[in-house]
């Protein structure tokens, strides 16, 4: 313990030496560490003095005797003007288009005045002249130079025309300049429009397999007149039509009209088109009219092989995107018709989702039509289709394209609903696959028989329902007589999807709006009469029986003036629609007459409800004029009321 406590002390002593010989030398306690890399500096840290000095360096060598930053925004500053410096030797007009965007803030605003404007336009253009080709390019200066040429004077704009014109084709692959051209063949003139026509020349087929080129040539095809169309179309046709220009001259628009004409090879034209169609399809660039223009003149004189490879391309949600367009609507129901059972499904699966949409369109609802009256596969078109019409009925059956679809359920081809050009559509077909004997409208319609399915499809596509056609052969796309008879396809569609009933609640918790509007009456009289073919009777006989009490009752309701809404026997829709009713439909009639007009004709023996008066007279159905003539026939021979054999002889 003794030996311990002295050597304890000795140690302390040491210490107490150590350290005051350091407070002596004015040296640290511990030993410093010497640094390999810089002898001067112990702890191998580089202080801030040393990064100061570098900094101090970099700015003398750069030329520059400003002080090196301190604080974050002094940085900042700093990096944004090395980026500015490195803009300006990277791009030629930086400087210019600086200025311009500028100007583009003032000269867009909405509450400039015309003539603040006008100068701010002139001052751009100014800047802009010899130069505009090499700056439309930009994300900037393109958009500088829409607003000029959307405001400027008729002269400045012949000007940035004049300038422009050689580089069109430049200008059209790049994808800011495009806005630029289009702006500029919106506002541009007769002249300067064939002008651009004439520029595309020998660059149509280039153009349209281009992303951003085939906006261009779409664009003028839109606004070209008949002859500037032709021109465009003639030259994706053949060769010898693009290369010579007096050969394009022709009267005749169609393709088959022009090879005899002209005395080409049909096999020369089909290789050359197929060359131009075949790289677009391939980019999926299918969204222009001018493609669906050249893919229905393909065609027509195309062999069975090469529009069956068509056929199959487009038949995805490809088609989806076509069919917005009145020749795209063609070619969609030329693929429904003439597809095999597996290309079918693949076009209803693609129309998933957009059914709705489809049906609100002018010429996609024809598409929905044909699939309607074509595909035998009716538990798919029920999953697909009608499900999604359900969600919509009241705006499908207010609209006049999305009624379209119900009524060609509730009554087929019927003229009064489809125009001649929109059934000629629907029984058009590709003559290399067409038979002798096609279809008649409303007979049995044309299905296809099923192709074999690849293995590596989903179990739900390899097994076919009972609904497809499961004729087998050679060749999958033959056509012959559908196996399923309309009558029982619009049934399942109709009555065993539920949609029939669906559209009955509508119509009763609707009626006075959709019997008055000028679409929806349509949809009502056909329910109201049971269909075609009366093919809503007796499953839903009474649903009917409760829609034609709803309408009497309207018609019940006393005659007001103050009223806002027009009575339904005065109003110009619903009148004619309850006398069509009358004429065609007895039970209807009968109802209407003992709850609304019965002991009150003379009341409504003016006026647009004249014209339900005097239908009871003039059915065709001995009943309902038994029942009325007691009441009515002191009418007619006081002439109050006219019945039809009176007016004519009027």
């Amino acid at each position: 313990m003794a030996a311990k406590k002295q050597q304890l002390n000795k140690t302390k002593k040491r210490k107490q030496i150590t350290a005051s010989k350091t407070e002596a030398d004015g040296s640290t306690s511990k030993k410093p560490k010497l640094s390999v890399s810089n002898p001067s500096n112990p702890a191998g840290k580089k202080s801030r003095k040393t990064f100061d000095s570098v900094k101090k360096h970099k700015v003398a060598v750069a030329g520059k005797e400003k002080k090196a930053p301190v604080t974050p925004r002094e940085r900042r500053l700093q990096a944004k003007e090395l980026a500015e410096a490195r803009k300006k030797k990277r791009k030629r007009h930086y400087t210019l288009e600086q200025d311009l965007a500028r100007l583009w803030e003032k000269m867009r605003r909405h509450d400039i005045a015309k003539e603040d404007r006008a100068k701010l336009v002139t001052e751009a253009l100014g800047k802009m002249k010899e130069k505009m080709h090499e700056i439309a390019g930009s994300h900037v200066s393109s958009r500088v130079l829409q607003t000029c040429v959307k405001h400027c004077s008729q002269s400045e704009r012949d000007a940035v025309f004049e300038e422009l014109r050689p580089h069109f084709l430049t200008l059209a692959y790049n994808a800011y300049a495009v806005h630029l051209v289009k702006k500029m063949l919106d506002n541009a003139s007769k002249k300067q429009l064939a002008t651009f026509v004439s520029a595309l020349r020998g660059h149509v087929a280039s153009l349209l397999r281009h992303m951003v080129g085939s906006v261009v040539v779409e664009h003028a095809y839109e606004l070209a007149n008949a002859a500037q169309k032709q021109e465009l179309l003639l030259e994706l046709y053949c060769t010898e039509l693009q290369l010579f220009k007096d050969l394009v001259s022709l009267k005749e628009s169609r393709l088959l009209d022009v090879i005899p004409r002209l005395g080409l090879q049909k096999g020369s034209v089909l290789r050359h088109m197929t060359s131009v169609i075949q790289p677009i399809l391939e980019k999926g660039i299918v969204d222009h009219s001018i493609i669906h223009r050249l893919l229905i003149e393909y065609f027509n004189i195309a062999d069975q092989s090469s529009v069956t490879d068509i056929i199959q391309q487009l038949s995805s949600p490809l088609l989806l995107r076509m069919i917005a367009t009145r020749d795209g609507s063609k070619i969609g129901i030329l693929c429904v018709k003439h597809g095999s059972a597996k290309e079918r499904k693949k076009i209803i699966k693609g129309m998933k989702g957009y059914v709705g949409k489809t049906a609100y369109n002018q010429y996609g609802c024809m598409v929905l039509v044909c699939i309607l009256s074509v595909v035998d596969d009716t538990k798919l078109l029920t999953k697909v289709i009608i499900r999604e019409l359900q969600e919509n009925l009241k705006e499908l059956v207010l609209d006049k394209n999305g009624r379209r679809p119900l009524l060609q359920l509730l009554h087929p081809n019927c003229p009064r609903y489809f125009s001649p050009e929109d059934i000629a559509s629907l029984n058009s077909s590709i003559p290399s696959l067409s038979v002798k004997d096609q279809s008649e409208p409303g007979s049995k319609i044309e299905t296809l028989e099923v192709e074999e399915h690849d293995d590596k499809e989903p179990k739900e596509d390899k097994e076919l329902t009972a609904d497809e056609d499961k004729t087998s052969g050679d060749d999958s796309h033959h056509i012959e007589t559908g196996k399923k008879d309309p009558f029982v396809r619009r049934q399942e569609l109709l009555i065993n999807s539920g949609l029939a009933e669906s559209l009955i609640d509508v119509c009763i918790e609707n009626v006075g709006e959709l019997i008055r509007s000028n679409f929806g009456k349509e949809v009502i009289c056909e329910v109201a009469t049971g269909g075609a073919d009366g093919i809503l009777h007796p499953t839903l006989d009474n649903k009917i029986n409760s829609l034609h009490e709803s309408i009497a009752s309207l018609a019940a309701q006393p005659k007001s003036e103050d009223s806002e809404e027009e009575h339904v026997l005065e109003n110009f829709h619903s009148s004619r629609t309850i006398r069509k009713l009358v004429l065609d439909c007895p039970d209807f009639t009968a109802t209407l007459w003992e709850k609304a007009l019965k002991g009150k004709s003379e009341l409504w023996a003016h006026g647009h409800s004249c014209k339900v008066v005097s239908a009871f007279l003039e059915s065709s159905h001995s009943k309902v004029q038994k029942m009325a003539k007691k009441e009515l026939q002191p009418l007619v021979d006081r002439g109050v009321i006219k019945t039809q054999g009176q007016k004519t002889s009027n």
